[in-house]
């Protein structure tokens, strides 16, 4: 291998060995003068030619040093001259120093020097990339139809700090084949669609035999249609189920269009005497088609759990929501309810204590229904206990009451009670009137049971508990409390109610259906019915919803102070710090809806730097779509959410723009 040119140049043996040769010469001439004149003769020469060596040398390294740096500078500037990519160097303000013919390209101007880059690529702002200090992979430009990822590096120049600047080196790499394979692969994902007739058995049975074929005939022919104008592939797999597959670039004609197949399907009038609803239940972003399964399944259930009529989608851990803005249609089949009753008991037969609980704040129909799964497990002959941390204005006349008697004096425990009390493996928890972990009164105790059953009849949430031992979501009913009478008759023809139980029952109905006017159908009066059987006084029922003149006064005060916001829509506030906000707030947006004119309402009331709301509506509206936007839910006609943090004008603004959002996406597109 050949030596480097330096070798040798410093050696620091040379000097020594010459000044010992020279010495010894000397040390010669004593004993022999001309060995020792010939000896220093030689020894100079030595020194001679070491120094001419040395000074070619030297000569030789300068030289090779400023032929390397001559040729770094010009391969230098010739490798920045030819960098295959567009390149420019601009300063902080973003005045143009330089730039390579590939950048000059993309523009037509004939000299971009001394021009300002934010004239051409208004977007960039060599400032604020050094400020941000954003990574240079985080940047994206589009120029002239193409895309570009765009790195820079920051140079300083200058001798000295007063003279110093900083100049931004600028390259701009072409990813617009990148860009088209990523949009393409994108667009060709599948995603899975299920869909479902949720109302199939009700429009069968209210349509004449001779014209249901052509009922069936017609709803197909739509589905096929829409599968074409998606190049979905499609297959009918049930009497009322079908499974599509279509490109994602489908789904997103789909969710611009809000899915109009519903309205289509809905308009359907071959002879059915109740329109046709569809759910759908859409898979996208799965990793593979087992999750991409699983995806439009949790969907379509979702879509069911919420009232039909609708579209769920979900895009891995994220939903989206479409439709469901028709009422319910009430199912009178009560097979499920039967096959509930039977479900509970086995459950409550298998444990040894029962824990019953509803939601925060309880309401008239959360406390009856808890009361009917306690008189349930009081005849299995199992300990019962119904959870309530505080009583409130809403419920404290029927708590008063049942605390009077003997019986009940040691049914109702606190959250920290139960959670002393309760046994994993061998209680069962009974959740009433909600199914978000969120809204009810004792979350925690959801860890500590195996057995959950939850029954509720508000429109499914996305939050919601994670695999219960039995769910009875039913969002056609009136209330829960009607799910429940349904469950106790069927539960044992033994079962005997005591008079102030019938009695908070059919309280639970009255409250939740503004008395028997809202969301009441054949099988609400049956429940009715049969707890009046069972001893239920309407004239005591009356006096639990009695109000003292300062809530009357209260309620009076909101609904003056209401507004018209959007035509039919009023929205109204409580006074900071009044007694009874929350209840007063929901009374009054019930009495909004009996003013003519007005079909939708909502009340806020401010708590303690929070805003509670209230949304009540004819059906015109749907309050829990709107108040989903919020973070709150219900069903189509009563719905709430809380704000947190927030000032009662903001709260009134957040309002009016989900209520605009909400009425945006009505409109067909």
């Amino acid at each position: 291998m050949k030596k480097p040119i330096s070798k040798g140049l410093r050696v620091p043996e040379n000097p020594i060995y010459l000044t010992v040769i020279f010495l010894l010469s000397l040390v010669l001439v004593f004993y022999d003068w001309r060995v020792g004149l010939i000896a220093i003769a030689f020894a100079v020469y030595l020194a001679f030619y070491n120094w001419r060596i040395t000074r070619k040398r030297s000569i030789e390294w300068t030289r090779y040093l400023e032929d390397l740096s001559e040729n770094i500078d010009w391969s230098t500037k010739n490798a920045v001259f030819s960098i295959p990519m567009p390149f420019v160097v601009v300063e902080l303000d973003g005045s143009i120093n330089w730039y390579n013919p590939r950048f000059g390209q993309l523009f037509e101007e004939e000299s971009l020097l001394g021009e300002n880059i934010k004239d051409y690529i208004p977007e960039l702002n060599p400032f604020a990339l050094l400020a941000d200090k954003k990574d240079n992979d985080d940047i994206v430009i589009k120029l002239n139809d193409r895309m570009y990822r765009m790195f820079w590096t920051p140079i300083g120049v200058g001798n000295n700090r007063d003279n110093s600047k900083v100049l931004v080196f600028l390259y701009f790499q072409d990813i617009t084949e990148e860009a088209q394979m990523k949009t393409k692969y994108h667009d060709e994902r599948l995603v899975a669609i299920l869909v479902q007739v949720d109302n199939y058995d009700e429009v069968m049975n209210n349509t004449d035999e001779a014209k249901r074929p052509v009922v069936q005939a017609q709803i197909e022919a739509m589905l096929n249609e829409w599968a074409i104008s998606l190049n979905a592939g499609w297959k009918k797999y049930e009497r009322d189920k079908y499974v599509m597959f279509a490109q994602a670039s489908s789904l997103k004609t789909l969710e611009e269009n809000r899915f109009q197949i519903l309205d289509s399907v809905r308009a359907i009038n071959a002879g059915n005497k109740i329109p046709v609803t569809l759910s759908i239940g859409v898979g996208a972003d799965g990793k593979n088609p087992h999750e991409l399964s699983h995806f439009a399944q949790f969907a379509l259930d979702l879509a069911l759990g919420r009232g039909g009529d609708q579209t769920v989608v979900k895009r891995g851990s994220r939903l989206f929501f479409y439709g469901g803005k028709s009422k319910e249609i009430e199912k009178r089949t009560k097979v499920k309810s039967r096959v509930i009753a039977n479900t509970l008991r086995e459950l409550m037969d298998q444990s040894e204590g029962v824990f019953i609980m509803g939601h925060e704040v309880p309401d008239l129909d959360a406390l009856g229904s808890a009361l009917g799964i306690y008189r349930c497990a009081r005849h299995v002959g199992k300990e019962a206990h119904i959870i309530l941390n505080r009583s409130n204005p809403s419920v404290h006349s029927l708590v008063s009451q049942l605390l009077e008697k003997e019986e009940y004096r040691d049914v109702f425990v606190t959250a920290d009670e139960a959670l002393s009390m309760i046994d994993r493996r061998q209680a069962v928890l009974v959740v009433v009137d909600v199914h978000r972990p969120s809204f009810m009164e004792a979350p925690e105790l959801l860890n500590e049971v195996e057995k959950i059953v939850v029954i509720d009849h508000h429109r499914r949430s996305a939050e919601t508990i994670e695999n219960p031992t039995l769910m009875y979501l039913e969002p056609y009913a009136s209330s829960t409390s009607e799910l429940v009478t349904e469950i106790i008759q069927y539960f044992d023809d033994k079962v005997e109610l005591e008079a102030i139980e019938a009695d908070a029952l059919l309280a639970g109905i009255t409250v939740d259906t503004k008395n028997f006017i809202y969301k009441t159908g054949v099988r609400t009066f049956e429940a009715a019915s049969y707890l009046r059987r069972a001893g239920a006084n309407p004239v005591l029922v009356r006096q639990l919803f009695q109000d003292d003149l300062e809530t009357f006064v209260a309620r009076a005060e909101v609904v003056k102070n209401a507004e018209i916001v959007l035509p039919g829509i009023a929205l109204s506030y409580c006074s900071s710090g009044i007694k009874n906000g929350s209840l007063i707030a929901a009374q009054a947006a019930d009495s909004l809806l009996t003013i003519k004119g007005i079909h939708t309402s909502f009340v806020l009331y401010p708590d303690n730097g929070d805003v509670i709301i209230s949304g009540r509506s004819l059906g015109n509206v749907n309050v829990q779509m709107v108040l989903e936007k919020l973070g709150g839910g219900g069903h189509l006609s009563v719905a709430g959410a809380q704000l947190n943090d927030v000032e009662l004008d903001e709260a009134k603004e957040k309002v009016i723009s989900a209520l605009k959002d909400y009425l945006e996406e009505g409109k067909v597109k």
